[in-house]
């Protein structure tokens, strides 16, 4: 089986397009206005759209109320859920019951007790998303996209057996390493296709689908 890998942030028609050619199996469109990577529910219905049903199209919430996800899930047809933020082992049952859609919550990493976060949503997410916790002297920091990866040989103990995406400053020339160490099957980017934040780069969007479908 093939490493999957998710395009996270897509805001224009051709980074989808590249990121559909390129043969990705998630793709993720953030639903949180101060990420520079933000659409609205508007934008991001042309978008959903052009995704073939081989593809899960992702939606990157941070602690959203249930009015705004209502109104998002009405005009996009989204697949998972991600919860990227401080949301409740609680919140995320709530809102599994109301959507009735998967839910890929995010864990926070920077040492290895952050793993044990974990265990309050193992009966509850369906994935879990590592992603690398930001500095608190980082000015403007973001719940995820921040460029910022982790020491992925914390995995060594295999913290989470079940279906889970790592995430947190990959690009096309660690991931391959990263992969490695982690033993990830699923990856997800962001930044690391970008040329300036929330700018997509088709090029190496395409590098990083190409490096990472490469792997065994």
């Amino acid at each position: 089986m093939t490493v999957q890998a998710k395009i996270c942030g897509i805001k224009t028609p051709s980074a989808m397009q590249a990121a559909i050619d390129g043969g990705t199996s998630y793709i993720g469109l953030v639903f949180y206005p101060p990420s520079p990577r933000a659409v609205t529910g508007i934008e991001a219905a042309p978008l959903a759209a052009m995704v073939p049903n081989s593809v899960k199209k992702v939606g990157l919430f941070v602690d959203i109320g249930d009015d705004r996800l209502t109104e998002i899930l009405n005009n996009v047809p989204l697949d998972i859920l991600q919860l990227h933020g401080k949301e409740t082992p609680e919140r995320v049952a709530e809102i599994k019951k109301a959507t009735g859609l998967p839910v890929m919550k995010a864990i926070h990493i920077e040492k290895a007790d952050d793993f044990a976060g974990i265990d309050r949503y193992s009966d509850i997410a369906d994935q879990i998303l590592f992603d690398a916790k930001a500095p608190k002297d980082l000015k403007n920091a973001l719940p995820g996209g921040n460029a910022i990866s982790f020491d992925w040989s914390l995995f060594a103990n295999h913290p989470w057996q079940n279906s889970w995406m790592l995430s947190g400053g990959l690009n096309a020339a660690n991931v391959a390493e990263a992969i490695h160490v982690s033993g990830a099957r699923a990856v997800d980017v962001s930044s690391g296709v970008e040329s300036a934040p929330g700018m997509k780069d088709n090029k190496m969007i395409a590098a990083f689908l190409e490096t990472v479908l490469a792997l065994p």
